[in-house]
């Protein structure tokens, strides 16, 4: 149990929250929601101990475990799955002290590890770490790159795993579903569903909110008040409980106005002075009940275009990828005015490269790609947030557009996406990822396009700025191709589906619940497959020996022994290789994608390689030592 005790909390010289009086019980899911500013990162930072609280305390289990997720990851040479293992981090210390005396060929401590391990439930922490790489998107040839490799996106998955792998009693998540793809949202909503503890859960995904949280904390104007449910029941509550309030309020202003009126005519005449008197009381104890502050709705528009063709971009029989490398094989894909296309697939398919191919930022393997004279295409990516010019404001970016456009006409138009006043003429380095997405969003729109391909533009947005965003997207009437996590955003915008999966793109004839029963099947097929192969290797363990063998057996399974040995360390070295090429820096800019896919390809058959030699070698060895 988790208990707020007259907390107050403050930022600077702003009081944030006051006066919260609450109780979190053992094992509820709390979303915690309210418009950016109002406190919430900082109310985790107070769970946390990291910031006093101004007034008050937090009543919590001497002896609880929390796990939250960093913010930062240094360049670590770790690889990914030690990177996550030391979330449990008792466990990772027996397992490299278990290895250390390994090598030391220190038997009694390797024995009194694997007591250790016995006892932790260790066993199975490298089978738990695996998963949750998997889970979250993370390729089986890539859970021995070291995190250094990875790109700051990757890396905020990879901290989120490590908090995952910990064991914990309350789990603190803020915006967990940023930089993940929907499989991965999908995956994290089930393994939530599971989780044992108390989660404090800090979302603008509505649907995740209402897949996850058994109960909703709102903060707003300094107060924090507990509903019971998910986020849509969450709203309903909220807009119920703001509807009596109002009824409320302007009853008694009623009653203020009908009790003033009696002490004005009467309080002057002595026959009626104690009605006066008491009425006088009774106005003086009425509640004070506040009226009802609507909050401003948000709204953006990305216009008409400048020209709208009907048919705007198609591909024929087009094989697409990187290099020589073919992701995508024979794609027949098209846009006409009004399409509304929603991109599903499981990460790494190939949605981005289909994306990028349709923008001409990939050239075709083969294949053509047909474009109207008159497309203007409106390309929203991740690095599209990252490549806004640091130190540079809001109106040098639209000038950079638009540079014969008077500055007045540029103020205005930012002033429509909320960059009002001397926001439009701050500098970029000290928005938010929010309002860095938002005013990348609003360059794309100023420049009027006909096609709309927006690959993740809801990350860092709040709840109020996605239902904007879908709002303007449902009145826009060029084409659209979205790839997004947010299940309300792509449901709300989509008119259609197309699924890109091993190799191919086709229409989808579902919704994304089908879909998600879909991804569930892939997933089993694919458990499935291992569970068999683990099934297959135990039988084989517990065959019973063979007879003794002869001497020339015996020189003959020497010998294959020793040619495995070889074979072993020169794929090591080979593989070794390869992480240092993959290592360096520049394979991770924009043209180094297809060098990277062919040096993973290799990297993921010579793994492939060297474990089928180590198993033979595991065989031949031990058929050598039962001789």
């Amino acid at each position: 149990m988790i208990a707020f005790r007259n907390f107050a909390l403050r930022r600077g010289e702003r009081l944030l929250l006051s006066n919260i009086d609450l109780t979190l019980h053992a094992g509820t899911r709390v979303g915690v929601v309210g418009r950016n500013g109002c406190g919430k990162t900082s109310l985790f930072a107070a769970v946390l101990g990291e910031v006093d609280a101004d007034k008050g305390d937090i009543d919590m289990p001497t002896r609880l475990r929390i796990a939250s997720v960093a913010q930062e990851t240094p360049s670590l040479p770790d690889s990914a799955l030690d990177f996550v293992l030391s979330g449990d981090q008792e466990v990772f210390d027996v397992i490299r002290s278990e290895a250390a005396a390994m090598d030391a060929e220190d038997y009694d401590a390797v024995a009194e590890a694997h007591q250790k391990l016995d006892e932790l439930n260790g066993y199975d922490a490298p089978a738990r770490a695996g998963k949750l790489l998997h889970g979250l998107g993370f390729g089986a040839e890539s859970h021995l790159r070291p995190v250094s490799d990875f790109s700051g996106g990757w890396r905020v998955r990879l901290n989120l795993a490590r908090a995952l792998m910990k064991p914990s009693d309350l789990l603190l998540l803020d915006e967990p579903t940023n930089h993940l793809d929907l499989d991965a949202v999908l995956w994290l909503e089930q393994w939530l569903l599971r989780y044992p503890g108390t989660i404090m859960l800090i979302s603008h995904d509505r649907e995740f909110l209402d897949g996850v949280c058994t109960h909703t904390l709102h903060l707003n104007e300094g107060k924090a008040k507990l509903y019971t449910g998910d986020y849509t029941s969450f709203e309903r509550q909220r807009a119920e409980h703001l509807r009596l309030q109002q009824i409320s309020f302007e009853k008694e202003q009623a009653e203020r106005e009908h009790l003033q009126k009696f002490i004005d005519r009467f309080k002057a005449k002595a026959s009626k002075a104690k009605q006066a008197q008491s009425r006088m009381k009774r106005l003086a104890k009425l509640a004070g009940t506040e009226a009802v502050r609507a909050e401003r709705a948000m709204h953006i528009q990305f216009g008409q275009p400048a020209k709208l063709p009907h048919s705007l971009i198609r591909l024929n029989q087009a094989d697409c990828g990187y290099g020589r490398t073919k992701i995508l094989d024979q794609v027949g894909f098209g846009l006409e005015a009004g399409d509304r296309v929603g991109l599903l697939g499981p990460n790494g398919a190939g949605k981005s490269t289909l994306v990028k191919t349709l923008v001409g930022e990939l050239s075709l393997l083969d294949g053509e790609r047909v474009a109207h004279p008159d497309l203007r295409i409106g390309y929203f990516a991740q690095h599209t947030v990252e490549s806004l010019t640091e130190g540079q404001s809001p109106i040098w970016h639209l000038k950079e557009i638009a540079p014969e456009a008077g500055e007045q006409v540029l103020r205005n138009f930012l002033g429509q996406w909320y960059f009002v006043g001397d926001r439009a003429f701050e500098s970029v380095d000290g928005f938010s990822g929010g309002e860095r997405a938002r005013l990348a969003l609003a360059l794309i729109a100023y420049q009027q396009p006909n096609v709309l391909l927006l690959d993740e533009p809801t990350n860092h947005l709040d709840i109020d700025m996605r239902e904007a965003l879908a709002e303007a997207l449902s009145d826009f009437d060029g084409a659209i191709v979205l790839v997004s996590h947010d299940r309300h955003l792509i449901g709300l915008v989509s008119e259609t589906f197309w699924r890109v999966a091993d190799g191919r793109v086709d229409p989808f004839n579902g919704d994304l619940d089908e879909y998600a029963v879909w991804l569930k099947a892939r997933g089993n097929k694919a458990d499935q497959a291992a569970s068999k192969a683990r099934s297959e290797a135990k039988a084989e363990a517990a065959k019973p020996p063979l007879p003794p063998k002869s001497t020339a057996e015996l020189g003959k399974l020497q010998k294959q022994v020793e040619k495995l040995e070889a074979r072993m360390a020169e794929l090591d070295s080979q593989l070794a290789h390869i992480q240092e090429e993959m290592a360096r820096p520049e394979l991770y800019q924009s043209d180094g994608g297809a060098v990277l896919l062919q040096l993973g390809q290799q990297q993921q058959k010579l793994e492939s390689e060297r474990a089928e030699a180590e198993a033979r070698w595991l065989e031949a060895y031990g058929a050598l030592e039962n001789g």
